[in-house]
């Protein structure tokens, strides 16, 4: 193979990866390890733990791809998005939605044989609500778009635990609310940032529709919120004082992010915000993680 073709052939590979957009699906998968692991009070069956997590982590690039797609003519308009594979031409219509229907298909096969039907079927709904519905009616017809179309974004945790028990229990649906409340603050802070690219792209994201004085209030009341809802693990009895000292901690830097951004009116700290909120989620869950294997021994 000549030097070229290796070189274009690592291009292609970039850019079917960017399609993915990995660094979403790496805190996907993440939140949906957790759902397993958290399913049972030891060790989770190794086949579902990784094949399990394949397939979710590759549903989860498949939506993102389709997203890729129904976006492409909105993505050339932004400048964010506009060296995306599509609006680039690094890639065409057809090459990104048969990718999304391979690795798509392939996790549902995945899910079917080493998880379960239950698990299957609600990751391809996931998928559905987050290519079609949000992407393709929610974000361009409601500044809402984000808390509507969120439940999608916060399936991952209750998936990997159905892929355990295959079942829908309570445990898992607190794991999906924190997601849930979290998404709002975590998107409109990137939101404010990049609003006048989603103005010349005619996007109703909440800056644009209500001003962002309206958004940052709005960050704050979900933040604080969400800080509310992360207290009931350890209310209910699902997780110990190890996760609670966690959640507590990163819930309050959390929120001093939301009041700055609120009470300064400084745009600049819209990013950091935008940052800091995908630390607090990886961090939220990682004490979960913690506290389920280490109380125990504590105890």
């Amino acid at each position: 193979m000549t030097t070229l073709a290796l070189h274009t052939l690592r291009a292609r590979w970039r850019d079917y990866l960017e399609l993915t957009k990995p660094r979403v699906v790496a805190l996907i998968t993440f939140t949906a390890l957790v759902g397993m692991l958290l399913a049972t009070p030891g060790m989770a069956p190794w086949p579902i733990l990784l094949f399990g997590s394949l397939g979710i982590a590759l549903m989860a690039g498949s939506a993102a791809a389709i997203n890729h797609l129904v976006d492409r003519r909105v993505d050339a308009l932004m400048a964010r998005t506009c060296r995306r594979p599509l609006p680039s031409g690094h890639l065409e219509a057809w090459e990104v939605l048969g990718f999304a229907l391979l690795i798509g298909a392939l996790g549902f096969v995945l899910l079917l044989t080493f998880a379960n039907g239950l698990t299957a079927v609600l990751t391809f709904t996931a998928l559905i609500g987050y290519a079609v519905i949000y992407t393709l009616f929610l974000k361009r017809a409601t500044p809402q778009n984000i808390v509507i179309g969120g439940a999608a974004g916060a399936a991952p945790p209750l998936l990997g635990w159905t892929a355990v028990t295959g079942q829908v229990d309570p445990g898992a649906l607190l794991l999906f609310l924190i997601i849930y409340v979290w998404t709002p603050p975590h998107f409109w802070a990137l939101a404010i940032h990049r609003r006048h690219d989603y103005a010349s792209a005619d996007l109703p994201m909440l800056p644009v529709t209500h001003g962002v004085a309206f958004t940052r209030l709005h960050i704050l009341l979900y933040t604080i919120l969400l800080f509310l809802i992360t207290l009931l693990p350890f209310l209910t009895g699902m997780s110990g004082w190890i996760y609670l000292l966690g959640a507590v901690g990163l819930g309050l830097r959390f929120l001093s992010y939301a009041i700055r951004l609120y009470a300064t009116g400084d745009d600049r700290l819209a990013m950091p915000t935008f940052g800091f909120s995908i630390v607090y989620l990886f961090g939220v869950f990682a004490a979960l993680l913690l506290d389920h294997y280490a109380a125990p021994q504590l105890g």
